[in-house]
Parts: structure tokens; sequence; C-alpha cells
């Protein structure tokens, strides 16, 4: 790469950066000022004024909805977690017709949004009695993750020579005991891209919470919020603390994480 070249690209990352940088430092400002604070929104103000995250954390109950999201989130997860490495082993190790057909029927579920099927979907959750209630909201987190967990569980396993499979099955290992004691410990960098993806995708879910968790004690983060814009749009500060905080968990999840992400997410992208 030549030396414009590389100029061209730092000028590229650098504006990314800032387009990125700008709503978070606007947020994080508005966050710690005070209602009659009257200073432009790009100033950072020299105080640092907590009661808004005090007043946002009581006011829309956002401890309750906390809880709700780091259970719902955590085993949905786990659910996605378990089912698609399950699934994707037997999917890149055996290419039958059966399987290939079933891999292409998950991947092509990736182009279908969830709201096209919304209100037969509520139809259904409703005449199983689920509104409200944990198991449902997990079920349909747990099915609208599966493909894009399919897809990189699969081509990651593909890159796994299958030497492997064949020294662990002379050394006599079952399928199961060969998946559990030798595939699953590779697959570290993918399982952190699904835990990072599908988690972020579930901890700001709104579209499925604001219809099936109605109830204000299964209410999540997202709902909550949304009934804090309601309220509390003339105090701008308490929604914007109460943004900052629903956010938190997620961003130090990633930063935790994040060394994993994009050679899980290169690595699932690749067939053989």
């Amino acid at each position: 790469m030549n030396q414009k070249k590389k100029q061209w690209l730092l000028l590229a990352t650098a504006l990314i950066c800032i387009f990125h940088f700008v709503p978070m430092y606007i947020l994080t400002s508005t966050s710690f000022k005070k209602e009659s604070d009257l200073s432009s929104k790009w100033a950072f103000p020299d105080y640092l004024y907590l009661d808004n995250f005090k007043n946002a954390w009581e006011q829309v109950n956002l401890g309750t909805a906390f809880i709700n999201n780091i259970i719902i989130t955590v085993v949905s997860v786990l659910f996605v977690l378990v089912i698609g490495a399950l699934a994707s082993y037997p999917l890149a190790r055996y290419q039958t017709k059966l399987n290939k057909f079933m891999y292409l029927l998950f991947v092509s579920a990736l182009i279908v949004p969830p709201l096209t099927i919304l209100v037969p979907l509520y139809q259904f959750i409703v005449d199983l009695g689920g509104l409200n209630s944990y198991w449902a909201i997990i079920a349909l987190h747990v099915t609208f993750n599966l493909p894009i967990t399919i897809f990189l569980y699969t081509g990651f396993i593909s890159t796994i020579p299958r030497e492997l499979d064949e020294a662990a099955m002379i050394d006599g290992a079952s399928k199961i005991g060969l998946f559990f004691r030798i595939i699953l410990p590779l697959l570290k960098p993918v399982t952190v891209t699904v835990i990072i993806l599908t988690g972020v995708f579930i901890w700001n879910d709104y579209q499925f919470s604001v219809f099936f968790l109605q109830s204000s004690e299964k209410a999540t983060i997202t709902v909550a919020l949304s009934t804090f814009f309601s309220m509390f749009n003339n105090n701008i500060g308490w929604v914007a603390a109460g943004s900052l905080m629903a956010m938190l968990p997620i961003t130090i999840l990633y930063l935790f994480l994040q060394r994993y992400f994009i050679q899980g997410l290169s690595s699932g992208a690749v067939k053989d």
C-alpha cells in the first residue's frame, strides 16, 4: 500500500471515529448537566451533576428493567450458543443433501425481517399464553438469532481440519465426546463473536419487547426508556443519563471480548 492510500485510509478512519464519537460526547455531556444549565450542548460541564443518574434510575424503575434484561439476554445467548454449536457441527462435517438444504434454509432466514411476521407471531404467542413471560421472549430471541449463529459456527467449523476428528475417533472418542472435547474448545473466537452479535441485539431489542412484555414488571430497558422519553422529555438530562446507563453493560462486554470478535467473524464467513 503506497503512502497516498495510507493517508486516505487514515482520513476515512478518522472521519468514522468522529462520526461515532460526536453523539457519544453529546450524550455524556448532557447526562452530567443540571436542568438549569442552558450552555451549548457542545460544552462539557465543569462540574459533575450525578442526580440525573439517580432520578433516571428511580423514576422509571430501571433497576427492575436491568434485571429483566440480564435474565433475558443471558438465558437467550446460552440457548443460542448451545443449540447453534450442536446444530452446526453436523452441517459442517456431513455434506449430505439434507444437511445442505437445512443450511440453506437457515441462511435464507437471515433475509426475513421479523416485523413482517409480527402480527401472526403475536397471535401465536397470545394463544400459547406467553404474553409478559420470560419463556416466550427468550424463545423468540433464540429463534431469530439461530440463523446467523449457525451461519458463523458452520463456516468456522469448516475451517477446522478433519484430521482432528479422525484422530479422536481412532483414540475411541464418541461423536459427542469428539465435539465437546476437541471441537468446542476451538470455537472460542466465533463463540465470542456470537455472544457479542446476539447479546447486543437482544439487549437492545425493542420490537419484540414492546409487544410481548407489556407489563411494567417485565419491561426491558428499551421499553422503560421509551416511556422515559414520553414522561420526561422536558428534562433531557434524565433521558441522557438513563440512555448512558443502558449502554454501559454491553459496551463493557464488548471491550473485554473485542480481540476475539474480528477473528471469529472473519473465520466464520469462510468456508472450504
